[in-house]
């Protein structure tokens, strides 16, 4: 499997199920085969500029789009795989690392069972949310890729695509932290309070 593959497999992925499209509708869309999609989001196919041309338009975006890394996969490192490493007086446990300057809030987040948890809207372009468990259970992430998690869990998702938290157990604290890109990827830039508050979907490129 080559990066450029996965990469591409990875954007097919992201755009397929964020449209809500199976891959029998992008095949017929596309006038590829379903076994030929499965290869290709599974990382293994070789797509020709043409076929991913045939792609582009069943998901309405430009080749350039799906040859771009466009938000950050999911990752999750679970309670059990988690190395603590000791030093002198303490010892510590890494869960993840992101580069770049930016915005960055840290938060307590507390959810209960019997409270509604709305669907959460795009934040800018870039935003990650890196969410560790304490206590509880619960169901977290992108609309299209949720996962399940218990205290000691930890998973580092994309805040730029419709998300929700959903409460397992009668209540869950968790520790948060957003980072939000200083400079947008894309399009003008505003104070830190508008991108936040007021995001919006950067332009498709021509």
């Amino acid at each position: 499997m080559t990066e450029a593959n996965q990469l591409v497999a990875r954007n097919v992925r992201r755009f397929r199920r964020e449209r809500g499209l199976s891959l029998g509708e992008v095949a017929r869309r596309s006038g590829l085969s379903k076994q030929t999609l499965s290869k290709i989001e599974q990382g293994v196919g070789n797509p020709t500029v043409d076929t991913l041309a045939q792609l582009g338009g069943a998901l309405d975006v430009s080749i350039r789009r799906l040859m771009t890394e466009w938000g950050t996969p999911v990752f999750v490192q679970r309670q059990g795989d988690g190395e603590w490493a000791d030093a002198e007086g303490w010892s510590e446990r890494l869960l993840d690392e992101v580069y770049g300057s930016g915005h960055v809030r840290t938060l307590l987040l507390r959810l209960e069972r019997t409270r509604a948890t709305p669907e959460i809207g795009p934040h800018t372009p870039g935003t990650l949310h890196h969410l560790y468990v304490i206590t509880g259970k619960l169901r977290t992430g992108p609309l299209s890729e949720q996962v399940d998690l218990s205290a000691g869990d930890f998973v580092r998702f994309p805040g730029d695509v419709p998300h929700r938290h959903t409460c397992l157990t009668d209540r869950v604290v968790a520790h948060m932290v957003t980072t939000v890109p200083q400079v947008r990827q894309i399009g003008p830039i505003g104070p830190i309070e508008q991108i936040v508050r007021s995001p919006k979907e950067p332009p498709e490129e021509s």
